[in-house]
């Protein structure tokens, strides 16, 4: 697998976000602080996240996913897109309860658009911890399968803090 990037595009507050290769952990503040800018923008519409090229995605990114799906639907009372053509990466979507947080769909996206890749934030360890563990807990309220597969890993690093 190749290691991983994320590109992204916005247009009048229309955000696209590509995941390519293998999206893990030590991208995960980098994706946190673009997310967080992102739907606290004022001119914030909505946001397609691209999995077409994605190889595989951890457990720390799909909870960071799941967050964008949580604040839009807080916020701005909308589901986010995803868009995911592997069937891997689609399986490990709905086994996290990705269907009803989302609106998924299974077919390449044909729209051209230009991306630029987010530059990689190195942060500290106990940054990337509270990152992995903000991800991970909010899975855990997406459904109660989630809180079984991950409430051990939770309380582990709720203790190492």
């Amino acid at each position: 697998m190749s290691s991983g990037k994320i590109l992204f595009a916005e247009q009048d507050g229309n955000y696209v976000l590509k995941f390519v290769g293998d999206v893990r952990l030590t991208l995960c503040s980098t994706l946190d602080q673009f997310l967080a800018s992102t739907l606290d923008n004022d001119n914030f519409k909505t946001v397609l996240i691209d999995l077409t090229e994605t190889e595989g995605i951890d457990s720390t990114s799909l909870g960071l996913l799941a967050k964008i799906s949580v604040r839009m639907k807080q916020r701005y009372q909308q589901l986010p897109t995803i868009i995911s053509t592997n069937e891997d990466i689609t399986r490990v979507l709905l086994s996290m309860g990705f269907d009803r947080v989302f609106i998924l769909i299974q077919e390449a996206f044909e729209g051209q658009t230009a991306l630029q890749e987010l530059d990689v934030l190195q942060d500290s360890e106990e940054n990337v911890r509270s990152c992995v563990l903000d991800a991970h807990r909010t899975l855990m309220e997406l459904n109660d399968d989630n809180r079984e597969k991950f409430q051990d890993l939770v309380r582990s690093l709720e203790i190492e803090g």
